[in-house]
This record gives C-alpha cells, sequence and structure tokens, in this order.
C-alpha cells in the first residue's frame, strides 16, 4: 500500500508543480552575460508569452512517468525500512528517507536529465519558430544513448545522489517532526489542512538543505545542448560557476524552486497519508467480518506507552 499511496501522492505533485520546475531550470541555466529572463515572474511572463502556457508543462511526460513510480519506490522504501529499524523516531524516519533516496537515484537522474533537456528546448524562441529536437521524454533519453551511450543518460548521477540523500533524510525527518508537533490526529477536524503544512514545509527544508547541488545538478545535464561543452567535471562545474557569477549563483532559481516546493510536497504528502489512512480504515472495518469466529490470540498485547501522544506518521498509518 506504501507503493501506491506514493504513485498517487507523486501524481499529484507533478501536476502542482511542473510549471515551477520549467522556470527554475531555465533560471538555473541561462548564461549570465546574455540573460533571457528578469527574475522569477518575468521568467513565467516571458515563457508563456513566446511558447504559450503549454511552454510551461514542457518535458512532463518524464517526471508524470519517473516521478509517480520514483515516489512509489521512495514511500515504499521509507515505509519498509522504518519497520525493518523497529522504532519510528525522528533519526530513523531520516535514515529511512535517506536510504529511499540513495535508492531513487537509478531513475532520478535520466529522468531528470530528459525533463532539463527538454525544458531548455525552444528557450527564448517563439513557438511558431521552434525547430524541436527532441519528440518527447523517450525520444530525448534514446537520442542521448545514441550519442553518448549509458554514461551520457546518466549524466549528473553523482551529484543526484548528493542532492537525494541527504534531502530525502531533511524531508522525512522534517514531516515527522511537524505531524508530531502540530498533533496531526485521524479525528482532528483540521488534518489535512495540518498535513498540507507540514508537507509544504518539509519540501521547503528538504530543498532549503541541497539547493546549491541542485544548481550545479542543472548545469551539469544542461551541457551541451547546442552542441557546446563548457564543463569537464563537477569541480569545474563548481569553479567556473563561482567564478563568473560569484556565490550568489547557489541560489539562481531559488525562489520559483520554494513556490513550487509548498504546494507539491503539500499535496504530495497529503494525499499519500490520506490514501494510507482509508486503506487503515477499510482493513480495520474488514477484519472483525473475517475474524470473527477466530481464537483469541495467545500473545498479550503491547503495553500503551503513556509517555508519548498518539500520532500519524506518513509511513505507518
Amino acid at each position: 500500500m506504501d507503493f501506491l499511496a506514493g504513485c498517487i501522492g507523486g501524481a499529484a505533485g507533478v501536476l502542482v508543480g511542473h510549471p515551477f520546475d520549467t522556470v527554475k531550470v531555465r533560471l538555473q541555466v541561462q548564461c549570465v552575460d546574455r540573460p533571457l529572463y528578469r527574475g522569477t515572474f518575468h521568467c513565467f511572463q516571458s515563457i508563456i508569452r513566446q511558447e504559450s502556457v503549454f511552454g510551461l508543462y514542457k518535458g512532463i511526460g518524464s517526471p508524470m512517468m519517473g516521478l509517480t513510480f520514483i515516489n512509489a519506490i521512495v514511500f515504499g522504501v521509507q515505509g519498509n525500512a522504518i519497520r525493518r529499524l523497529g522504532q519510528d523516531t525522528p533519526t530513523n524516519q531520516f535514515m529511512a528517507g535517506a536510504a529511499a533516496g540513495a535508492i531513487q537515484c537509478v531513475i532520478c537522474c535520466p529522468m531528470e536529465l530528459a525533463k532539463t533537456r527538454m525544458q531548455m528546448q525552444g528557450t527564448g524562441m517563439r513557438k511558431s519558430s521552434t525547430k524541436k529536437l527532441y519528440k518527447n521524454s523517450l525520444d530525448c533519453l534514446t537520442r542521448i544513448y545514441q550519442r553518448e551511450g549509458l554514461k551520457g543518460v546518466n549524466r549528473g548521477m553523482v551529484t543526484t545522489l548528493i542532492r537525494e540523500t541527504p534531502g530525502f533524510g531533511v524531508y522525512f525527518w522534517a514531516y515527522d517532526m511537524l505531524t508530531r508537533g502540530l498533533g496531526c490526529e485521524p479525528e482532528n477536524p483540521y488534518m489535512i489542512p495540518k498535513l498540507l503544512f507540514a508537507g509544504g514545509m518539509a519540501g521547503i527544508a528538504s530543498w532549503l538543505s541541497t539547493y546549491p547541488v541542485d544548481v550545479i545538478k542543472s548545469r551539469l545535464q544542461a551541457d551541451g545542448v547546442g552542441g557546446v561543452n563548457r564543463y569537464s567535471s563537477i569541480a569545474d562545474c563548481v569553479r567556473q560557476s563561482v567564478q563568473r557569477e560569484g556565490y550568489m549563483v547557489f541560489t539562481r532559481g531559488l525562489t520559483s524552486t520554494l513556490l513550487r516546493a509548498f504546494p507539491v510536497n503539500a499535496a504530495t504528502f497529503a494525499t499519500v497519508t490520506l490514501v494510507l489512512l482509508y486503506a487503515r480504515r477499510g482493513y480495520d472495518d474488514e477484519c472483525p467480518k473475517d475474524c470473527e469466529l477466530a481464537p483469541l490470540a495467545q500473545a498479550p498485547p503491547p503495553p500503551v506507552q503513556q509517555d508519548q501522544p498518539p500520532q500519524i506518521q506518513p509511513s505507518s498509518l
């Protein structure tokens, strides 16, 4: 059920947040000498004016297919890791989240490469004059593989791993701490607003913890668009970026990222938690009917811990 809930939550998050992600990528990789966009809102306006509203959804096929599956892996691995660790504590939530983040990089990296290349396609050009290099995300990955092999498809894997492992740890840790602090009980009439707030703030915390790495990842994955490769390695990308633009380069696109992070992760976490909640309720409703004639359990029930208030956890509903 963790996998199904993550799948549904991932689809909800993609639909809400993809336009913000397109703006983020355009701002992160634009040339500092000839910038096309003055800021987040100017970038939104320019894309809509030049490429129509659909320009904001360029490359959505890759994350819609990938993120839906990725979230299924993330929430499934995280839920199983928590059960393996035995105790549902904030520290274990961090460890389980970090493990889930590392595992999903195998899918996340090629997916984000295709998304980035699709989002950069036709930058600054009117829709009518755009010559499409890639038909869709799958065609993009196929062409990259034909030119550069498996190494090209996994461009940016190291930076993706550096970003995702601690990022998902912070993600689940923050959500756990907030749901505990807010008291997100199933009987609480304000449970859904609390879940939305906790999910949104967890997403913001996660992005703030690893955002500089994301800037470098985007630049490495966009490198080579137009036939020119500027960076030879991660260190070279960091060095050139700081030399040309200063340390503020690591905040490029941060506004659109945070604007995207809250609604996307609010929708994702709330959807996952509610799916798990209703699944558990359905199981509890059916269980007495199936178990009416079952003998009483031989083992006594586990003692109720009085020192901790009941709480909803992202993977234990």
